[in-house]
């Protein structure tokens, strides 16, 4: 199998509301707009929340999966997010892997985990 391209599509009861979140509060730019439906970039990556694949959510239940996403520096994008109003669920801390990581949930409960990767880490030393 050749992959060309992918992307995340993020099913919502609420897909109005998520593109806003992910538009004005996570402020990522926008790759495609179509009738009910946004293509956010994400990196190399692409999210997509398409307003005709609505979820049929139970508001017990936790949406499964979580979205990891890179950041330069994690303290800047903490501010960031704050002022956009976006609630931090978990602070940053630096993991038992070496990793900084930040938890934020968009408004379906989505986990966010935002990973900053330190210069030592071998993520960034690693080049096989």
């Amino acid at each position: 199998m050749e992959v060309l391209t992918s992307r995340v599509l993020l099913r919502s009861g609420d897909p109005e509301r998520l593109q806003h979140f992910y538009r004005h509060q996570l402020r990522l730019a926008v790759a495609r707009e179509y009738p009910g439906g946004v293509v956010f970039y994400a990196g190399n990556g692409l999210i997509e929340v398409p307003g005709h694949l609505t979820a049929d959510t139970d508001p017990a239940v936790e949406p499964s999966g979580a979205l990891w996403l890179q950041v330069r520096d994690i303290a800047a994008t903490e501010r960031e997010l704050r002022q956009a109003r976006v609630e931090i669920a978990r602070e940053p801390q630096t993991e038992p892997w070496g990793l900084i990581e930040m938890h934020v949930r968009d408004p379906d409960g989505r986990l966010l985990i935002v990973v900053e990767v330190p210069a030592t880490h071998p993520l960034r030393l690693d080049n096989r």
